[in-house]
């Protein structure tokens, strides 16, 4: 299915009944990495798994801008009427869901983000030479808005209020010292290293996410809204 938001049409496909969650993939992914994953929330959660801008079955972009993409989301919850929604993102997902959650903080029932940085630097240093060896060959604007973006600031992420789980995998691209700054700077969150885990290998295709981000999205002790 498509809806248009802010000129652009974004492509998702909606799955299953119950509270409602919103998947976002990487860069240079689309919502098909989440198909195991979407399989198992679907008996318990309407999925709504979505192709980001320029990317997928989306509409194509020239520029990419991470601000930008989160507000087609924001747009896309608006137009679906989709009531305080939980929010899934992995990796380049992660910075469109911290940008929702603290620009707007009543629009998220809970966040889940993994493998998210806050800016450029808080990857490994050599993700950060095979970026920029890529880009000078293909000049992608998917490679240039990894290697100049995201630029989250700490005061930023204290504006987030909505319960949040920070996951990253225990060998990921970005630096655990950087995810543990994220969860750090979130009041209200949980932090959980993966052992033995890569920046994907427990997201795409996988079977292993379900597990363990189920215990957060069941835990009702902090709702504070009927969710329906």
């Amino acid at each position: 299915m498509f809806v248009k938001v802010n000129g652009v049409n974004l492509f998702y496909e909606k799955t299953g009944q119950g509270r409602p969650i919103i998947l976002l993939h990487g860069n240079s992914e689309s919502h098909m990495i989440f198909d195991v994953l979407t399989e198992q929330l679907s008996d318990r959660f309407t999925v709504y798994a979505i192709d980001s801008r320029g990317h997928g079955q989306s509409s194509s972009v020239k520029n990419l801008d991470y601000e930008i993409m989160a507000e087609d989301i924001a747009a896309f919850v608006k137009e679906l009427e989709i009531n305080k929604p939980i929010l899934y993102g992995f990796s380049d997902g992660g910075i469109l869901g911290l940008i929702l959650a603290y620009r707007y903080p009543d629009l998220l029932s809970k966040l889940i983000i993994s493998g998210a940085n806050l800016n450029p630097k808080g990857t490994v240093g050599y993700v950060a030479v095979i970026e920029r060896i890529v880009y000078c060959m293909t000049r992608s604007s998917k490679w240039k808005l990894m290697l100049t973006q995201p630029d989250i600031k700490d005061e930023q992420l204290a504006k987030i209020i909505v319960p949040t789980l920070v996951l990253a995998g225990s060998k990921d691209m970005i630096k655990e010292s950087h995810t543990k700054h994220i969860a750090e700077q979130i009041s209200n969150s949980t932090l959980k290293i993966i052992p033995g885990e890569s920046h994907m290998s427990y997201v795409i295709h996988s079977n292993k996410l379900y597990g363990i981000i189920i215990p957060f999205l069941e835990n009702d002790s902090d709702r504070t809204a009927d969710l329906g």
